[in-house]
């Protein structure tokens, strides 16, 4: 919702990769809830989550803290729970961030796009540590001609998001992400990558906050060849102006 493009470069990489690929109606994940202690809230958001995907034979997501919550959290959420637990295991089975899936699932080994930059990686913690992401969208970007995959100092080190964490705790999280940002024009690199929008939006924030000229983007835009829309958080173009007719006269 907040990053449209980074849902049509996905639903390319996995058309690309010769899956069928069908969004249906469905509600956030209730990790906001689930994180905040509001058990009741998560499960309700779940059996709605649940119930949408249950047809599916996979489910994508480009997040690693979505992926991550129902994975690794939708069980815990209906443990012992006769009717809902089997339901959330299943899911949780077939559910995969996106990189992950191209690379585990469908064996693409590499992307034909182009792309004249230099970036640097940041690994968000949800996909890296509660999914195991770390090598495949490196593999996978490094197939980008004319990219050139640049890695910062604790590329692995949260960057002080943490979903209500930055609101809740905005001092620490500045604090954390002035590191992050420090560790991203270190590298010199023009363009910075992730696979987690949240992730971004912050990162994107501090860079722009310290005047710092570097692009944002979603791992899934570049590797879909989809980096004609401006950089998360950058201003979007002014459209073309085309001349007027003069009020009262025929234009031919």
């Amino acid at each position: 919702m907040i990053r449209p493009s980074v849902g049509f470069a996905t639903a390319k990489l996995l058309e690309d990769a010769g899956c069928i690929v069908d969004v249906p109606r469905q509600s956030c994940c209730g990790q906001p809830a689930f994180n905040s202690g509001d058990r009741a809230t998560a499960q309700d958001i779940a059996r709605q989550v649940i119930t949408a995907f249950a047809p599916f034979d996979y489910v994508v997501a480009p997040s690693g803290s979505c992926a991550g919550m129902i994975k690794a959290h939708y069980p815990e959420l209906f443990h012992g729970d006769p009717n809902w637990q089997p339901r959330a295991d299943a899911l949780a089975e077939k559910t995969f961030e996106l990189t992950s899936f191209l690379v585990g699932v469908c064996g693409v080994e590499n992307v034909e796009v182009r792309l004249d930059a230099t970036a640097t990686y940041h690994d968000s913690c949800s996909g890296l540590r509660e999914l195991g992401v770390h090598d495949q969208p490196r593999r996978l970007l490094a197939t980008v001609a004319g990219l050139q995959l640049t890695e910062m100092r604790d590329a692995n080190v949260c960057c002080g998001f943490g979903g209500t964490f930055c609101v809740k705790y905005p001092d620490i999280s500045n604090a954390i992400v002035a590191k992050k940002a420090s560790a991203i024009t270190a590298t010199g690199a023009g363009l910075l990558l992730a696979g987690d929008l949240g992730c971004l939006m912050n990162m994107a924030g501090k860079l722009q906050r310290d005047g710092a000229a570097i692009e944002v983007r979603h791992v899934a835009e570049v590797l879909a060849g989809m980096t004609g829309e401006p950089a998360i958080g950058a201003a979007a173009k002014a459209p073309d102006k085309a001349p007027r007719p003069t009020p009262g006269r025929v234009t031919p």
